[in-house]
């Protein structure tokens, strides 16, 4: 269903990526410190000149992945990235104990906050952030402390979290937030699954920790949510996929948090799931599909609604994969170890090179018609001379559509195959 489009080498080890949700634009957080911002090529193929191209100043429309700016924000490694709803603003925490909010265009910071300690002698370095809202920033840590963070103008104005909550016993290792009830005024989540160690919980943005599932014996260590699954008579209910330690993916329908309801195999070998995100639905033609990335460096597309693994990709022969997003334009984008890889949806590849091809059919097809009309004279002056000759002239003339027809195969298109590993682009309009 994929393609590789390119692949991009980093300066360090990934410890974090983040994808903008309306630009092209890609963030990485790697174990130096340092944040660096991406801005990938349109996938628009309308063309450069087109009015509705690349109208962001964040895609110029050309066939490369340029470096925005590039800085080192922490003195640590950088350990998690969010961009804010609307994407004006991006959120860094690191290992130096400091979150920051900075444009996600020029890197310049804008506002500061200390992480808070549960230990006075100990800093408590930072697992995971999620936007839950243009409000509220949630902030876990490894200690097992999920905090509420105030967002106001997305600058962090106060000095302390508004609320602290422990829904596990260890480290937050996923958030994936519930969509918002019909009674919702906002339209944003009020209430989030999250995983940590061996537990599943539901905390609620204004009653805290709801619901913490029975110990499933197993490391929980990713999770999304999604709408429109559920048991057969209640479809819409919608449910969680949560990947495991040991290779399986469990599902959770919402409401009953006990425990888990169904699996489904994604590793025989029993690698960890350490990543997954839903694949969007326009690429899916409505299906409700996932991708996972696992410890020994594969992704794994699985059909939530089948129950079943629909196909398999390498990101990294020994790396685990431990970025997955999907961008605007519906490109996925894998990141783990030193690198991150560009892939887009296989037919959509196609589509283009039988375009070009045709393109250039037709442009021989022209070529013959000139060739044809340059000298009919010619061949009718010939044709007088000597009848026999007739037989010789249709030889010759099928001797130059046999050539005619090398020439439009040597026009067309390479073939687009996958071949990361030389990190060759095949974005539209590279040279």
């Amino acid at each position: 269903m994929f393609e590789n489009l390119c692949t991009l080498p980093l300066s360090a080890e990934l410890f974090c990526q983040a994808v903008h949700p309306t630009e092209p634009l890609l963030a990485v957080g790697l174990s130096t410190g340092h944040v660096q911002c991406f801005r990938l090529p349109s996938a628009d193929k309308s063309g450069e000149d087109s009015d509705s191209a690349d109208a962001s100043v964040l895609s110029d429309g050309k066939g490369t992945i340029d470096t925005v700016w590039r800085t080192r924000r922490h003195k640590g490694s950088c350990r998690t990235l969010a961009f804010s709803k609307d994407g004006s603003a991006l959120y860094s925490a690191g290992t130096d104990a400091l979150l920051k909010h900075f444009s996600p265009t020029t890197g310049q910071v804008a506002s500061k906050f200390a992480i808070p300690s549960t230990n006075p002698n100990l800093s408590d370095d930072p697992a995971l952030l999620r936007v839950l809202s243009p409000q509220t920033l949630l902030l876990a840590c490894d200690s097992g402390a999920l905090h509420l963070l105030d967002l106001r103008d997305h600058a962090l104005a106060a000095s302390k979290p508004q609320q602290t909550h422990y829904p596990h016993g260890d480290f937050v290792s996923s958030i994936a937030p519930l969509p918002p009830s019909a009674e919702s005024t906002s339209g944003f989540s009020k209430q989030w699954v999250s995983t940590g160690s061996t537990t599943l919980a539901i905390t609620d943005l204004r009653r805290g920790v709801l619901i913490r599932s029975e110990d499933q014996e197993d490391e929980l260590l990713s999770s999304i949510f999604v709408t429109g699954l559920g048991p057969k008579k209640n479809r819409e209910n919608g449910i969680a996929a949560v990947g495991t330690g040991s290779g399986v993916l469990t599902l959770w329908d919402k409401g009953a948090w006990d425990d888990q309801q169904d699996r489904i195999v994604v590793d025989r070998d029993g690698e960890s799931l350490d990543s997954i995100v839903q694949v969007p639905e326009f690429v899916t033609d409505g299906k409700k599909k996932a991708v996972v990335g696992v410890g020994n460096g594969n992704i794994r597309l699985v059909d939530l609604g089948k129950r079943e693994v629909e196909a398999s990709y390498s990101h990294d022969e020994v790396e685990a994969v431990l970025g997955l997003d999907f961008d605007c334009q519906g490109r996925m984008i894998s990141g783990g170890g030193d690198t991150v890889k560009v892939w887009q949806e296989a037919k959509e590849l196609e589509a283009e090179a039988e375009e070009d091809e045709e393109s250039d059919s037709d442009d021989d097809d022209d070529d013959s018609d000139d060739d044809s009309d340059a000298a009919p004279a010619a061949a009718e002056k010939k044709k007088r001379e000597d009848s026999s000759d007739e037989e010789d002239d249709s030889d010759d003339s099928d001797d130059g559509k046999k050539k005619r027809k090398k020439r439009r195969k040597g026009k067309a298109p390479v073939v687009l195959g996958v071949h990361g590993a030389h990190g060759i682009m095949k974005f539209k309009g590279l040279d």
